[in-house]
């Protein structure tokens, strides 16, 4: 079993920034695809961001594209998420999760999904 446990979350003013962390025990990270996932009590969990097992790739939806990063660092067994330019748009809860491919695009969809962490939230104040 893969545990994945996030952080980074909180409440930030519009134009500010925060910065992700996903870090995974149990299992090592490096075979992993990883990516994020939002959720607001209004919208269904959606994709934000991927990153391929090996870091090479990544895949972002069009409502953040620009503005954050997706990256890892599989010595440390964690995964980010730089989120620059937030918009009161971006609040929800966030969600780290892992995809057993490796694949950058088999953690684009959430019925792809092998593992998920518990979510940390994030707020943008306007």
């Amino acid at each position: 079993q893969l545990q994945l446990v996030e952080s980074g979350g909180g409440m930030v003013q519009a134009g500010g920034s925060l910065r992700l962390s996903c870090v995974a025990s149990g299992r090592p990270l490096s075979r992993y695809a990883m990516g994020w996932f939002r959720q607001t009590p209004e919208k269904e969990r959606e994709f934000v961001a991927a990153i391929s097992s090996d870091g090479e790739n990544t895949q972002y939806s069009d409502s953040v594209k620009g503005r954050f990063t997706a990256s890892r660092d599989n010595a440390k067994n964690t995964e980010y998420l730089q989120m620059n330019s937030l918009k009161p748009e971006d609040t929800a809860l966030y969600y780290c999760a892992a995809e057993s491919s490796g694949l950058v695009r088999g953690a684009t969809r959430s019925e792809w999904i092998d593992y998920w962490g518990k979510g940390t939230l994030v707020t943008v104040s306007s």
